[in-house]
């Protein structure tokens, strides 16, 4: 992907989301990933496909759990009622 490809999708992104933190990094070494960051911190990467003569871009986000928020403590159970037979 060039340079200018690059800095149009982070354009689109910018607007898109409303976070002028966020960057599309462009590869280290060729053949490895293009990066999507918030400040520091990597949140997934951009690929760019082409099929018959259409171009299109994909994000694709990656969470960690480890970078999750705790679960909410689950709510007691109500203990079940005894059912009467007639």
């Amino acid at each position: 992907m060039t340079g200018a490809e690059i800095e149009r999708v982070q354009t689109y992104l910018r607007r898109l989301l409303g976070n002028d933190r966020l960057t599309v990094v462009p590869p280290v070494k060729p053949g490895f990933p293009i990066e999507v960051a918030v400040g520091e911190e990597t949140i997934g990467t951009l690929d760019k496909d082409t099929d018959e003569g259409e171009i299109s871009y994909a994000v694709t986000l990656t969470i960690l759990d480890e970078d999750l928020p705790p679960l909410p403590k689950a709510a007691a159970k109500p203990a079940k009622a005894a059912t009467r037979r007639a």
